[in-house]
């Protein structure tokens, strides 16, 4: 499928100056809940969807002296309860594009993370839509990151002005990631898992 939208895209464009590698699969469970083909199903589609996208585009990327984007998230900078498998599959994530930037910066190409917080709008917010109402008071920039907050880093990485900047995380969240504390009831919430399932739409 990959090598298919690759061999299109170059039919259609000629090239390819720049890729981002967005594949995520995320849900809330705790490691002696979650099953082993769970935690590889997310290890699958972000790690290695990631990697996959790498192998399928860097030929012309190299050609191009472009840049990849990376999208990735903050839950694994401090322990997240319920995400184990996010956040190991984001971690893998991180390393790869560090990797990337290194062996490919010789050929011209980039290679940076973008992190967003919690971002308005989206599915990952509406699961938590009990948590989330009023949020945005608790972030140093008194609101919620937008979907165009993302766009604009990923304008900026992509562009010149960011030319000399490779192998680096873009965290977009207010700051909030400086601030963050667990979001359910701590040890409430891992003794007793079914006390907060009234708290997500979904399952643990």
């Amino acid at each position: 499928m990959l090598k298919d939208a690759v061999k299109k895209t170059i039919e259609k464009f000629g090239k390819i100056d720049f890729v981002i590698c967005g594949a995520a699969g995320n849900f809330l469970a705790p490691i002696s809940g979650l099953s082993e083909n769970a935690f590889k199903t997310v290890m699958e589609i972000d790690t290695l969807g990631t990697y996959n996208t790498i192998k399928a585009t860097i030929a012309h990327i190299r050609q191009s002296k472009g840049s990849y984007i990376h999208v990735s998230a903050t839950l694994h900078y401090k322990a997240t309860p319920y995400q184990v498998h996010v956040s190991s599959a984001k971690a893998a994530v991180d390393a790869l594009s560090a990797v990337l930037a290194v062996e490919e910066g010789p050929h011209g190409v980039r290679s940076n993370v973008i992190a967003p917080g919690p971002i308005g709008n989206t599915e990952g917010m509406q699961r938590l839509s009990n948590l989330a109402d009023g949020i945005g008071s608790l972030f140093p920039l008194g609101r919620v990151g937008e979907i165009k907050d993302v766009a604009n880093a990923t304008v900026f990485l992509f562009s010149e002005a960011a030319s000399y900047i490779t192998g680096q995380i873009v965290v977009v969240d207010g700051a909030m990631e400086h601030m963050r504390q667990f979001q359910f009831p701590y040890p409430q919430a891992v003794l007793d898992p079914g006390s907060v399932r009234d708290m997500i739409q979904g399952k643990l």
